[in-house]
C-alpha cells in the first residue's frame, strides 16, 4: 500500500514552482531515483472506443457537440474490434490499454460490453485503463469487479480556473467520481492539461487538489494543450516549454509514487524538450499516432529518441515489482 499523502499546502507548492531551475531539477530527479528507474518508461496505449458527439462543452474538446466541432459522431465500437486493437498494443510492448468514450456518463445498456471489454483486455496480461466521464455507483462496481485497473478522470484545471473551461459539469462533480472511484478500489488516474490560459498559480493548485487526495493519483497525465480546430481554444497561446517542465518537476515532487505521464502535446515536443520531462520525473508516455481526437509521435519516432537517451520501456514484470514493493 502508498504511505498516506502528505499535506501540501498552496504556498509550499508555489515555492516549489519558484526555485531555481536547475535547483528543482536535481530535487525532482532525485525523488525520481528513489521511487523509480530513472531509464525506465511506462508505456501505455490509448483507444478511442466511443467518438465525438458529447454532450459537455470542454472548450478545448473536438468531441465536444456544443462547441462547433465538425467531428461526427460513433457509436460504442464493437467489444472484438477493441480486443483486436488491445492485442497489436500488447504485442508492440504497451502494457496498459486506455479506452476512451465521447460522453457525459455511460448509459445502462452499454455497460455489458465495457466490461467485456476491461475483462477481455486483463485476459490479455495488460493493465486496463478507462475514462468515461461520471459514473454512478453501480456502474463503478461492475467495472471494478470486471478488473478494471485504473479510471482515468482529469480535473484539468484549478478549481477556480474550471468554469472558464468547461460549464456543463462543476469541478467538484469530478471529485465526486474520483472518491466514488477510490473507495471502491480502483486506482486514479487524473491530471490535468496545460495552455489553456489559465495562470501559474492555477497550474500549482490543481497539483496541490492532486497530491492532497489519499491516496495521490497513481498515475498524473500532464497534457500540453494541442489546439483543435473549431474548438473555443483553437487560437490559445502556446505554454512556455520550461514553465511545462517546472510543473511536470513539482508534480514528480508532490506526489513521489506516482507515474508522471507525458501525455498529449508530444508530437509538437523538440526532443531536447522530452528529455527534460523525462528528466524533471516524467516516467509514462501513450504510443501509438493518436490520442482519441489528437496527433502522437510515431513508434518509430519513440524508438530513435529511446535510443538516444538510453531509455527503455518498462515491461509488465517490472511493473508488478513495483507495485508489489508499495
Amino acid at each position: 500500500m502508498k504511505n498516506p499523502a502528505p499535506i501540501w499546502s498552496r504556498e509550499a507548492a508555489q515555492a516549489l514552482y519558484d526555485l531555481p531551475l536547475m535547483d528543482l531539477l536535481f530535487r525532482a530527479q532525485s525523488v525520481h531515483r528513489e521511487n523509480f528507474d530513472p531509464n525506465k518508461i511506462q508505456t501505455s496505449k490509448l483507444l478511442s472506443i466511443k467518438t465525438g458527439g458529447c454532450a459537455e462543452d470542454c472548450a478545448y474538446c473536438s468531441q465536444s457537440a456544443r462547441n462547433g466541432s465538425k467531428l461526427s459522431a460513433s457509436k460504442l465500437i464493437e467489444v472484438q474490434r477493441v480486443l483486436a486493437e488491445a492485442r497489436k498494443a500488447r504485442d508492440g510492448g504497451a502494457t496498459r490499454f486506455c479506452m476512451g468514450a465521447a460522453w457525459r456518463e455511460p448509459k445502462d445498456r452499454d455497460m455489458d460490453a465495457l466490461v467485456a471489454m476491461v475483462e477481455g483486455v486483463r485476459d490479455m496480461g495488460m493493465e486496463t485503463c478507462m475514462t468515461l466521464g461520471m459514473l454512478d455507483d453501480n456502474q463503478v462496481i461492475r467495472l471494478r469487479d470486471a478488473g478494471l485497473d485504473y479510471y482515468n478522470h482529469n480535473i484539468d484545471t484549478s478549481e477556480r480556473y474550471y468554469s472558464e473551461v468547461i460549464t456543463t459539469r462543476t469541478f467538484a462533480d469530478r471529485i465526486e467520481t474520483m472518491n466514488r472511484v477510490q473507495e471502491a478500489g480502483i486506482k486514479v488516474c487524473s491530471g490535468g492539461i496545460l495552455g489553456m490560459g489559465e495562470e501559474v498559480r492555477d497550474r500549482v493548485d490543481m497539483l496541490v487538489t492532486l497530491a492532497n487526495m489519499n491516496p495521490a493519483p497513481d498515475s498524473v497525465p500532464i497534457n500540453m494543450l494541442m489546439p483543435q480546430e473549431d474548438t473555443p481554444l483553437a487560437d490559445a497561446k502556446p505554454i512556455d516549454p520550461i514553465d511545462f517542465v517546472r510543473i511536470i518537476a513539482v508534480a514528480r515532487i508532490m506526489m513521489p509514487q506516482s507515474y508522471v505521464r507525458l501525455s498529449a502535446g508530444r508530437s509538437d515536443m523538440s526532443e531536447e524538450l522530452q528529455a527534460m520531462c523525462f528528466f524533471a520525473g516524467a516516467n509514462s508516455m501513450f504510443v501509438g499516432e493518436t490520442l482519441l481526437t489528437a496527433e502522437n509521435p510515431e513508434e518509430d519516432t519513440d524508438a530513435v529518441l529511446f535510443a538516444k537517451l538510453g531509455l527503455q520501456a518498462e515491461t509488465t514484470a517490472e511493473k508488478s515489482c513495483l507495485d508489489a514493493a508499495e
